[in-house]
């Protein structure tokens, strides 16, 4: 989330709904990219139209995956520049619930994470919030790092990821284990879910990615 003060109750918004919010000044948005955000709020007012916002626009349109909401002033909103790069706007005046339900829309046209929480592929069924996995009727036992492999993969579906990177995002910085790691837990999950349909793709001298069912 990056702007000024008009942005605080918006935060706090999504703090109650139990997003995870980092906050910044429009002169520290470079900082920002230490950070891998799931969607980026931006306050879009006269003074922001800056090389900072710019920065952020332009990482948008070359590709940079997480979609851009921007709150803005509503006087400006008949000078708005279609061609930024946003995925969708509202205006200052409107309510912090407004803002979390286009966030929820925007993470669900990215991940096809649903409102509940579920992913779903086929007949394969991840629910995001009991930590469940289930193919058709059946519950899949697996181990936190299965579940947070598969979690991770499915809900960045078509993506392909190098073992370096798996490692960094599901097991952390501080592990010390190697890429073996990561294929034994791709080889265990492919054990359990992979009876009908292969949902994990090996990408030949890259790694892995998840392909959904049709």
């Amino acid at each position: 989330m990056i702007g000024r003060g008009n942005l605080l109750p918006f935060r706090h918004g999504l703090e109650e709904d139990g997003y995870e919010v980092i906050f910044m000044a429009p002169g520290d948005a470079g900082a920002g990219d230490q950070y891998s955000p799931d969607v980026i709020i931006l306050e879009l007012t006269a003074e922001a139209e800056d090389a900072k916002v710019k920065v952020i626009l332009e990482g948008r349109r070359r590709g940079d995956s997480a979609p851009v909401i921007a709150v803005i002033d509503p006087d400006r909103l008949s000078s708005l520049d279609l061609g930024l790069g946003l995925d969708d706007f509202l205006v200052t005046t409107a309510s912090p619930q407004e803002l979390s339900q286009r966030v929820r829309q925007a993470l669900w046209r990215r991940t096809e994470v649903d409102t509940k929480n579920i992913v779903r592929s086929g007949d394969l069924e991840i629910d995001l919030a009991s930590y469940t996995v289930h193919l058709g009727s059946r519950p899949v036992d697996l181990t936190y790092k299965e579940y947070e492999l598969l979690r991770f993969l499915a809900t960045n579906a078509g993506q392909v990821f190098t073992r370096e990177t798996l490692l960094s995002k599901v097991w952390g910085y501080d592990f010390y284990g190697g890429a073996r790691t990561v294929d034994v837990h791709i080889r265990r999950l492919r054990a359990k879910i992979e009876e009908r349909h292969t949902f994990i793709e090996t990408v030949r001298n890259v790694g892995y990615r998840f392909r959904a069912a049709p």
